[in-house]
């Protein structure tokens, strides 16, 4: 019994330490989650994902189907509107288009004179007894006038001018009818082989720009069909920023807005741009818009899809009250040290900070919640 007020001694000091080190902990927990708003800097941005691209750059395709018969240029090259990139080899189609060449020469209006030359010797012949008939007609006119001859002879001779002039203008139509079938023939047979030529060319891959030849997708001897990519093309030297936003965002974007760029080609830097296309439309598989930008403080060296990240800046104030973003109880209220909420106006903001318009000042000592 007498070891009891010994126990309850020691029981009594382990007891006063524990509640100094709870004391001690409290008020350095509490000192670390408080804090006094500052005066600084903040800016509100959008983030943005997206890739470089050369100027015009696209991917082109031909309407064949086939193997790649020939490659005329190599990666790297510079490249005019209609160089030849690479043929597709098609059989039914060179034969389609010497099939139209064939009936193009059979058609053409040089070859068929002779058939127009003999109707126009038709043509001569009928006339020429036109004008004999004619004169006999005349004179056994006169001579029925003078009582000479019969009125038989007056209408044989009429009725043989009349046949004669019947045939003189059959022959004229007959001729004008055969050329213009000649004619038609000859520019239906030339459009066909215009069109077989057009089929026919489309098995070359030509280029739509002048700039430079970036990849060749596909290699000689390879099928190929109308829905597979076989190069891609872009303007020389020229580049743009093709940026993914997101669409909650697309509303605060606008044209000319500064952007902040970095790229794991150039880690540790960052570059400008200003923002200078929005599509319209949403990607409805992403859920994201596009936008297009151009450098105003560019890398010293650029490649097409290079991807970068991108930071499109909405508004900067760069003297101004802030807290730390985790102070804000839904953005609308703090707490004091007292653990009263007191209500603030909140200007712009991001992941890190928030503006502070009113209701508190830098003199007021505000608490994290939940510390």
């Amino acid at each position: 019994m007498k070891n009891k007020p010994e126990l309850h001694r020691i029981l009594i000091g382990y007891g006063g330490m524990l509640f100094g080190f709870l004391l001690i902990f409290s008020c350095s927990s509490e000192d670390e989650n408080a804090i006094f708003p500052e005066l600084g800097g903040i800016t509100e941005s959008v983030y943005a994902s997206g890739q470089i691209l050369a100027v015009d750059q696209y991917e082109a395709f031909t309407n064949a189907s086939g193997a790649i018969q020939e490659i005329f240029v190599s990666e790297g090259d510079s490249v005019e509107i209609g160089t030849p990139i690479l043929a597709v080899y098609s059989e039914r189609e060179k034969l389609s288009r010497e099939s139209a060449e064939i009936a193009r020469n059979y058609a053409d209006l040089k070859t068929n004179q002779s058939k127009l030359r003999d109707l126009q010797l038709t043509i001569d012949l009928a006339k020429s007894k036109m004008s004999n008939d004619s004169l006999l007609y005349e004179r056994q006119r006169h001579l029925w006038k003078q009582n000479i001859g019969t009125e038989v002879q007056l209408e044989q001779k009429e009725l043989a001018y009349e046949n004669s002039k019947t045939a003189f203008e059959n022959a004229e139509f007959r001729y004008e009818d055969l050329k213009k079938e000649i004619e038609f023939n000859e520019k239906n047979a030339s459009k066909n082989l215009a069109i077989s030529r057009v089929l026919e060319s489309e098995f070359v891959l030509k280029s739509k720009i002048k700039g430079t030849l970036y990849a060749l997708l596909m290699e000689k001897g390879e099928m190929v069909t109308p829905q597979v990519p076989l190069a891609v093309l872009g303007s020389t030297g020229g580049f743009l920023l093709e940026l993914k936003v997101d669409e909650y965002d697309i509303s605060k974007i606008k044209i000319d807005q500064p952007i902040i760029v970095s790229m794991d080609s150039y880690k540790g830097e960052t570059f400008e741009a200003k923002v200078t296309k929005i599509y319209p439309i949403m990607d409805s598989d992403t859920k994201s818009f596009t936008i297009e930008a151009e450098f105003t403080k560019a890398p010293p060296r650029l490649y097409p899809n290079l991807t970068l990240e991108a930071n499109i800046i909405l508004e900067i104030q760069i003297k101004t009250l802030i807290i730390p973003r985790a102070y804000l109880i839904n953005d609308q209220f703090v707490l004091n040290e007292a653990g009263d909420t007191i209500p603030v106006k909140v200007g712009i903001r991001n992941y890190q900070s928030a503006q502070i318009l009113e209701g508190i000042t830098s003199s007021t000592k505000i608490i994290k919640p939940g510390s």
